[in-house]
């Protein structure tokens, strides 16, 4: 039972018990509550999710369009990805109760809220290529419009994601580490020119090349700087330092709260 399904459970006060042994019951009497036991069941080898890198362009973009139902030849053009994948994710996701189907075929969520938590469940920002260093900056600002201007002053593609993404959408807290993605890895003459140092330790700046392109879907700029869509800098978010889980909070209050326009 993973974080998402407690969360449910718990919400309809429904008693739950896995095959791990973890379990929640509590009624009239009896209060039982095992956490903690490691997954009995892994699946061996590489799972086939809808989440995966090139997938989950399918549950961003419907993520980014909820009041849009969408044909799934149209869904495939607007991802980039040939009718027969998309074909094979959109009956995963509609297998797993997470879309419907309207008369026509259309393709609409179900629930968003839902989805979203159950990707971030299975988000692992370690698929990505990241090299950490440190750029001489007296705040995460500064570092990120340096950054951001050197990057484009090379014609590299970035976008900035996690703490940058949520101060420049939400303006919520200031921030230390700046992330960004970047379509391809400056060459080590380029990164030199712009003063950045690899290294782990007291590193500042994360610059990422992504395992898919999908992480660039619904960029826009914020403040001058280019910026993932929400859905993404949530999901990054769930990776970083600082006060990585109040942004989240605020960015999902600000802007992926279908719930409270239901």
């Amino acid at each position: 039972m993973g974080p998402v399904g407690r969360r449910r459970c718990e919400d309809a006060d429904v008693a739950w018990l896995d095959l791990s042994g973890n379990a929640r019951i509590v009624a009239p009497g009896i209060r039982v509550l095992i956490e903690g036991q490691e997954n009995q069941f892994k699946s061996r080898g590489r799972p086939s999710s809808a989440y995966a890198p090139k997938s989950s362009r399918i549950s961003r973009w419907l993520l980014m369009h909820t009041d849009n139902p969408v044909k799934q030849r149209d869904l495939a053009q607007a991802t980039d990805m040939d009718e027969g994948f998309t074909s094979r994710i959109v009956s995963r996701l509609e297998k797993e109760n997470f879309i419907l189907r309207g008369q026509n075929g259309e393709i609409n969520l179900r629930d968003p809220d839902l989805l979203l938590d159950a990707w971030r469940e299975a988000y692992d920002f370690s698929m990505h290529q990241v090299i950490h260093g440190h750029l001489a900056a007296r705040s995460g600002e500064e570092a990120m419009r340096f950054l951001a201007a050197g990057l484009q002053s090379q014609g590299v593609r970035y976008a900035a994601t996690g703490l940058a993404a949520a101060w420049l959408l939400t303006k919520f807290s200031g921030f230390r580490l700046v992330t960004m993605y970047v379509a391809e890895l400056p060459t080590s003459e380029a990164l030199e020119s712009l003063g950045f140092r690899e290294e782990e330790r007291g590193a500042n700046v994360w610059l990422v090349a992504p395992k898919d392109e999908g992480v660039f879907q619904g960029c826009g700029e914020r403040d001058g700087i280019a910026c993932v869509h929400p859905v993404q800098a949530y999901l990054d978010l769930k990776d970083q330092p600082e006060r990585a889980k109040e942004a989240a909070e605020q960015l999902r209050a600000e802007f992926l709260n279908w719930s409270s326009h239901a």
